[in-house]
């Protein structure tokens, strides 16, 4: 780890603006407006028509908008005052897009918002990422690159990848949603269900172990305990209702273990997140639940809400954030939309950049 930076030498943790049609602008302008001074260190990547937009959509009738500054370079955040919300102009203008609607304008703009943003990241001229929603058909909508790419993730990892020259199987990386309450990672991320279960073989389940050993070894300080989702009713029963767990999922976890990594299991999906659900001030069993496919691990995160749910994408050379929630479409452009995911994505992106920066 490189030591704590001087305050002169801090560096912004940048919010890309995501998709213009959505949410995304208007959960920005409102953090900033509600936490201004935790949003301090924070610079939006996106467009400043676009921002000053929302800015106006969320500051209440007969009080005077924030100022939403042009800056031009990611180190003048600095240089600009509390309660103006600094945005970094990501190429030409955009248009204006109809609230709501799926806009390929809007898909391509996202896009560009993201690569830029990560390409500074990786150059190491921001602290962190975080970024807000886009919407999956308006980015594919928007045609190459970004239609290669089903979501955040994947566009990230070939970025990192081709910025480290190397292939996209050599960055592994894998999806962890939490909140106060639950963490889980992901083996797999957006693939069918019927791919999700091919996709559960030794190598993937022992990389994910060891991605997630690393990536919370970091957050918490120490190693983390990890349960392991079987991935058959009652994890198989003993080879009853499948063998998966016997066969792939109880070697790979012994694997992981003499590599040093506390892990154990496979457990019943049923009662294993339970198990590591933090309530009532009382300490869970585990620190974290390794799941065998997206909606397995994902359903019991979004049940507890949320109001508080950060998406992190580990294995990755940056750090990235993101909200626990999508473009919102049906309430857009209302100022109706909670900042709070937004918040605590900045702020789960905060403390995984600690140890390279002062803090806010």
């Amino acid at each position: 780890m490189t030591s704590i930076a001087a305050p002169h030498e801090a560096k912004p943790i940048a919010i890309t603006m995501g998709d213009a049609a959505g949410i995304g602008p208007e959960i920005i302008a409102k953090a900033f407006v509600t936490e201004p001074v935790f949003m301090r260190q924070c610079v939006v990547a996106g467009d400043v028509a676009a921002m000053r937009r929302a800015m106006a959509l969320v500051t209440p009738a007969g009080v005077p908008a924030w100022p939403v500054a042009h800056i031009s370079d990611s180190r003048d955040w600095q240089q600009v005052p509390l309660r103006c919300l600094p945005v970094l102009q990501v190429g030409a203008p955009l248009a204006t897009v109809a609230m709501g609607q799926v806009s390929a304008v809007a898909g391509e703009f996202a896009g560009r918002c993201v690569v830029w943003a990560a390409k500074l990241a990786l150059e190491g001229e921001i602290a962190a990422l975080v970024t807000a929603p886009l919407h999956k058909e308006a980015l594919h909508a928007a045609g190459a690159p970004y239609d290669e790419y089903p979501g955040h993730t994947e566009m990230l990892q070939a970025i990192a990848a081709q910025h480290a020259h190397v292939s996209v199987a050599q960055l592994p990386v894998r999806m962890m949603l939490a909140n106060p309450e639950l963490r889980t990672v992901l083996v797999s991320i957006h693939l069918s269900l019927r791919d999700a279960l091919a996709a559960v073989t030794h190598d993937n389940v022992l990389q994910s172990l060891m991605i997630t050993h690393s990536a919370m070894q970091q957050l918490l300080g120490r190693a983390p305990r990890i349960a392991v989702a079987g991935l058959n009713p009652h994890a198989g029963e003993g080879g009853l209702f499948g063998d998966e767990e016997i066969r792939t999922i109880a070697p790979a976890i012994a694997a992981a273990r003499v590599q040093g990594c506390d892990a154990s299991g496979p457990w019943a999906p049923d009662t294993v997140f339970m198990r590591a659900r933090a309530r009532n001030g009382k300490e869970p069993e585990f620190d974290v639940v390794l799941a065998m496919y997206h909606d397995q691990g994902l359903i019991p995160v979004k049940y507890l809400g949320v109001e508080q749910g950060v998406n992190v994408t580990l294995g990755l050379p940056l750090v990235r954030t993101s909200p626990d929630h999508g473009t919102a479409f049906d309430i857009a452009g209302q100022g109706r939309a909670d900042p709070a995911s937004l918040i605590a994505a900045v702020r789960m992106a905060q403390t995984l950049a600690a140890p390279a920066q002062t803090p806010c």
